[in-house]
């Protein structure tokens, strides 16, 4: 059932109408497997004695309902909507709802997930953005902070684990529940939190591992499924929360607020993590229970900081609405890669890996036609539910990292602490940051913002020179670009960096920094300065904006520049450089795969790797004359068994190496090496074939066609754990016939899986080998995307909008019948939005496969 869908209009008027004071919740956990009981008292005034509002409780059974001693109708409550009317309010208000709620499998409230391995049950809670009425009666909006007291029964072997610490833990022998059979249970008493919103209170229930600690007198706790306990490595996660709360408290300027701080890793998590005060929730993978590479750790390390930067920035001061949710979240960003950089031991890389992960994700979005201002316009839920995007994360973190660049440091650390000091326990809106801002660096921020938060689309910064008979620059200009429908050209810090090939290495010979402004500007300190081998515009990464490379440059990098570079972050740019140009048709597809093969062996940064990894793989699959795709995959096979030949045993080149080459082997010889690495036939020294590294050997071998459902099966006999049971899913979604994507098809459309395994089997199913046994599918997806998304709850029904648009029928028609249906059905904005997204990525691989086809001819 899906919850209501507040308003921006109807959240201010409650907000304007009520103050709430505080939540006691009693739920009782032995219940059963598809309820629980939900019983809520929640105290609270109203500005007009008389007036009417409204509660949410989503799809609920309400037994009873009494506000002010008086029982309420509840047949007026709507489980559709979940919203039960409050007339003739008092001036001071109690109401007490009793009610049953019921357990999800989406990811979305309270959810429940049944251990394959030890059948022991599991609950993990996740409310954001307005899910906590799914578990119990609130005005679930941000600005209606209150106190939240907790108090839970549930199976004696259980640990029960909330944003507070228990201040008692009661032994109940033969408890009888209401509907549940006899048993032992504990009653679980959580005291009155301090003042916070809904979406970051918090609840874990089950068996429980549980790992503890202290730092600063903060008592540190991880959590994971008992199952997994072999596979948590709590002192890696100690260190890095260690250096967290270090580096935090120091810059900060407050202590932390909330108590103690819980950790937990919870199955079948919808999002990486979720900032609970107190009791954050992150997603099962970060328990490695197979080899990854320092990458993966590295993410693990960035997610730990970036929850840990919400304690303060998001939980002690929360925003007043979702229009400022980019607060929240490109501050905790930025926030948790300037710790990285200056406190683990990741140091400056971090940014590297900000520049090629985050920066490349914030321009595929700002890209799109769905683009928005920073500081977007929220008019309701939905509406934030897709939101939680590149431009919300990392576009505004990489526009925070600009303006301190433009106010300094030490002010803009100096003004956040103000902030804080200021705002403690309250709401806030962007006018409150800037102002604390521009307080202490004595600038004024109007018109920055004007231009870097209130404005769509990213500028491109192109190089514009002459040069004498000498080789000498005679003119050097920067030239910034704007569409027509977004014209905004902002003003810029950038530095551009002269780089010349010295022997062996490919290094910088002269740095000028100044600000770009308008169309053309003019860098006079150049002009008499030898043309380099590479001009490298926005060098040291200090705004946001797309590179454009001269001709020379880029020759540089395709001939072997880019392989000699001394430092890490002007050769990311320069990778990243060369992937939107290879995104926005000005660079053949081949050319990029030329250029990641002739590359990949020098880069040090395994997260970098990866990342041009997969590049490399969407360039051939989706970017390249459809002509030129199978030679291309070959060649990309050809040059990672090279690679995978070369690496050093038990590197994480190694590991990564293999990984990508099971995602692009399709001829019988390549298919046949991961046979071997598989059965242990083929031998690499240092690398392990691990429980997950053999699933993705079995799921390359099945969509080759080598593999069956018989060997799906055994494979999951020999490993029934939940990630088994995933990776069994996504495979068998991936078998090469049309019975197999027919069964698929229909296992996800039921709308019976679990948002896990919905997730793996459109994983699976969309396997970008099969284009034509996907073919049929297309005209499937149109037929019954409008019911997906009024049925489903929203994550479901998202996950189903984005993962199954036929993305690789890569055709003028696909766009068209995606603009037919937007015509015909007139569909809610949040999935008019999605479906235009859609379009827009076949549009960008016509063009660049058309790009591709040119340079072939």
């Amino acid at each position: 059932m899906v919850a209501g869908n507040l308003t921006r209009d109807e959240a201010r008027e409650r907000a304007r109408l009520l103050s709430v004071q505080s939540y006691a919740v009693e739920l009782d956990l032995t219940e059963g497997e598809e309820l629980f009981e939900s019983v809520t008292t929640v105290r609270f005034t109203s500005e007009r004695a008389g007036a009417g509002t409204f509660i949410e409780l989503a799809d609920a059974r309400i037994r009873s309902a009494v506000l002010n001693g008086a029982e309420l109708d509840v047949s007026a409550y709507d489980p559709e909507t979940g919203r039960l009317p409050l007339p003739d309010l008092a001036e001071v208000n109690e109401l007490r709802v009793d009610a049953d709620c019921r357990y999800s499998h989406t990811g979305e409230g309270l959810h429940r997930f049944v251990d394959p391995v030890d059948k022991s049950v599991y609950l993990h809670s996740q409310f954001e953005t307005a899910d906590a009425h799914r578990m119990y009666a609130c005005f679930d909006q941000p600005d209606l902070k209150a106190t939240f007291e907790l108090t839970v029964l549930a199976p004696s072997h259980w640990e029960v684990v909330s944003n507070a610490a228990p201040d008692e833990v009661q032994e109940l022998e033969g408890h009888r529940g209401k509907h549940g059979a006899l048993q032992d249970a504990k009653r679980w008493h959580f005291p009155a939190t301090p003042v916070m919103s809904t979406y970051i209170t918090a609840l874990c229930a089950g068996p429980y591992h549980k790992v503890t600690s202290e730092h600063d007198g903060i008592p540190l706790g991880i959590y994971c499924r008992a199952s997994l306990a072999e596979h948590l490595d709590p002192d890696n996660i100690f260190e890095v929360t260690r250096q967290g709360f270090d580096f935090f408290h120091r810059v900060f300027g407050i202590r932390y607020p909330f108590g103690k701080y819980d950790q937990l890793f919870v199955p079948e998590f919808n999002a990486g993590a979720m900032e609970n005060a107190g009791c954050v929730t992150f997603l099962e993978d970060y328990v490695f229970r197979s080899r990854v590479t320092d990458a993966i750790i590295e993410r693990r390390a960035e997610t730990i900081l970036h929850e840990m930067a919400h304690m303060w920035f998001g939980d002690l001061v929360t925003m007043r609405w979702w229009d400022d949710l980019w607060l929240n979240e490109s501050f905790a960003t930025y926030a948790s890669v300037l710790c990285q950089s200056e406190a683990t031991r990741w140091g400056q890389g971090a940014w590297t890996t900000f520049a090629n992960v985050e920066k490349a994700w914030a321009y595929r979005q700002d890209q799109l036609p769905s683009t928005h201002p920073i500081a977007a316009d929220i008019v309701d839920m939905q509406a934030v539910e897709v939101n939680f995007d590149g431009i919300t994360y990392a576009k505004g973190a990489s526009v925070l990292k600009q303006l301190v660049a433009y106010v300094g440091l030490d002010n803009f650390l100096a003004g956040v602490r103000d902030y804080f000091n200021e705002h403690a326990w309250g709401n806030t809106t962007l006018a409150d940051l800037l102002g604390a801002l521009e307080r202490t660096s004595g600038r004024d921020l109007s018109s920055w913002s004007k231009e870097w938060l209130e404005t769509a689309w990213v500028n491109t910064l192109r190089p514009s020179f002459t040069v004498d008979d000498e080789g000498r620059f005679t003119s050097f200009e920067v030239l910034q670009e704007a569409p027509a429908e977004y014209p905004t050209l902002r003003s810029h810090r950038v530095a551009v960096g002269l780089y010349s090939l010295r022997g062996e290495e490919l290094v910088r010979t002269k740095r000028v920094e100044l600000d770009v402004v308008g169309a053309r500007t003019a860098v006079t300190e150049l002009v008499g300065e030898v043309q380099p081998d590479l001009v490298l515009l926005n060098d040291d990464d200090l705004t946001y904006a797309k590179l454009r490379l001269d001709e020379r440059s880029l020759r540089t990098l395709v001939e072997g520049g880019i392989n000699r570079f001394t430092e890490s972050l002007p050769r990311a740019l320069c990778w990243s450089a060369a992937w939107d140009m290879t995104r926005d048709a000005e660079m053949p597809a081949r050319d990029y795969v030329a250029l990641a093969l002739s590359g990949i062996a020098s880069i040090k940064d395994i997260s970098v790797a990866q990342a041009v990894l997969r590049q490399a793989r969407q360039a051939v699959q989706q970017y390249a004359d459809p002509a030129w795709r199978a030679e291309g995959l070959a060649l990309l096979a050809s040059g990672l068994r090279s690679l995978v030949a070369g690496a050093e045993p038990g590197s994480d080149h190694q590991l990564a190496y293999v990984n990508a080459l099971a995602s692009v082997a399709t001829s019988a010889e390549d298919l046949s090496f991961l046979a071997g690495l598989l059965d242990g036939t083929a031998v690499l020294d240092g690398l392990t074939v691990d429980a997950d590294l053999r699933w993705t050997l079995i799921q390359a071998l099945v969509s080759g066609g080598v593999l069956g459902e018989e060997d799906i099966a055994e494979e999951l006999l020999r490993d029934s754990t939940a990630t088994g049971e995933r990776s069994a899913a996504r495979c068998r979604a991936a078998l090469p016939t049309p019975q197999g994507k027919t069964k698929a098809w229909a296992t996800m459309t039921e709308g019976k899986l679990s948002g896990a395994m919905l997730r793996s089997t459109i994983l699976g199913f969309m396997d970008p080998n099969h284009p034509d046994l996907l073919e049929p599918y297309g005209a499937k997806y149109f037929e019954q995307i409008v019911h997906i998304w009024s049925t489903w709850t929203f994550d479901s029904a998202q996950n189903f909008a984005v993962g199954c648009y036929p993305a690789l029928a890569i055709s003028p028609q696909t766009v068209a019948r995606t603009q037919d249906l937007i015509s015909a059905e007139q569909p809610p904005q949040a999935l008019r939005r999605l479906l235009l997204e859609g379009a827009d990525g076949i549009g960008r691989a016509l063009r660049a496969q058309a790009r591709d086809a040119a340079a072939a001819s």
